[in-house]
């Protein structure tokens, strides 16, 4: 069993920061990759951002720029750096990682999603 528990997500006017925190919990022997996804209301869900193990980053053109993803191994934990936030931000942002199963195959374990509202 692990849990993703995330926060930080909250209520923001247009050009203002937030930082989205992802904590990992559980019987864990090592993270692959990481990511954010989001959804706003009526649409389609994003990937919005990844981060492997080693820490390459990819991020969604839509954000690129103004988002930064970083993770801390010791921790089990990612970030979301947002800055230069914009109402076209605002979604549920749910985060996930990657890891190895005891049979040896990777699993997707998700987080339960936070909100993020910017306003104009």
């Amino acid at each position: 069993q692990v849990q993703l528990v995330e926060s930080g997500g909250g209520l923001v006017q247009a050009g203002e920061s937030l930082r989205l925190s992802c904590a990992a919990s559980g019987s864990i022997f090592v993270i692959n990759a990481m990511g954010w996804y989001r959804q706003a209301l009526g649409k389609q869900r994003e990937l919005v951002a990844t981060i492997t193990g080693g820490g390459m980053t990819n991020y969604a053109d839509s954000v690129k720029g103004r988002f930064t993803i970083s993770r801390d191994n010791a921790k089990n934990t990612m970030y979301l750096q947002m800055n230069s936030l914009k109402p076209e931000d605002t979604a549920v942002y749910y985060c996930y990682a990657d890891l190895p199963t005891p049979e040896g195959y990777n699993g997707r374990f998700w987080g339960q999603g936070t909100q993020v509202t910017v306003s104009s």
